[in-house]
């Protein structure tokens, strides 16, 4: 997994509220295999027309939002059935960080299993920041995960919190199995002396 300290990017706004993991991803690509682009299909209903042609006015559409590593989005992001693969379909694509008043229940854990980072920000936040995306299209966002920061294009900063083991996992790259396996030499001593106050 690949480690996340900063990041400066443009952040592609999606306001509106509730957006649902079947849109992020619709359910009739969940068969895929991880190694598949997921990327393909984010917001594949949304972003193309029945003909397989872009939506024009579709924001991951438009030219300054087309490569945005940050998405703004409105409240209860992702919310719907618990599907990691909409985290692989925005990691696919290139999304490092979610931005968003609050997520759906399962998504904030399953983008840090999968190296993403999901900040929540006060709404208010949020709406300035999507507003500063919207009037300068193309203008950044500064993370610093480390310092816990989020720097606005107006220089305003505004601190989130997040879970110290999240934030560990991201800092280091560390997927859960690879979370574990630091901890290998203590899990074989545990079951040696499991193995012997069993006998």
């Amino acid at each position: 997994m690949e480690a996340f300290r900063t990041l400066r990017s443009g952040a592609v706004p999606f306001a509106r509220s509730n957006i649902d993991t079947d849109q992020i991803l619709p359910a009739r690509f969940l068969s895929r295999p991880r190694d598949d682009n997921h990327g393909a299909y984010l917001f594949r209903d949304l972003r193309l027309n029945p003909d397989g042609n872009e939506v024009t006015d579709f924001p991951l559409n438009q030219a300054h939002w087309r490569d945005a590593r940050i998405v703004l989005g409105g409240r209860n992001f992702a919310c719907g059935s618990s599907r990691e693969n909409a985290v692989w379909a925005l990691y696919d694509h290139g999304v490092r960080a979610v931005i968003a008043p609050s997520f759906g229940d399962i998504f904030a854990n399953n983008s840090v299993k999968n190296g993403m980072l999901a900040v929540t920000l006060p709404e208010e936040i949020v709406a300035s920041l999507i507003a500063q995306s919207v009037a300068e299209p193309g203008c950044e966002i500064a993370i610093d995960l480390p310092a816990q920061t989020i720097t606005g294009p107006d220089g305003a900063v505004h601190r989130f919190e997040i879970d110290p083991f999240a934030k560990k996992s991201l800092l280091e790259g560390l997927d859960e199995m690879a979370f574990t396996l630091t901890h290998a030499e203590e899990i074989a001593a545990f079951e040696q002396r499991l193995g012997r106050d069993n006998f």
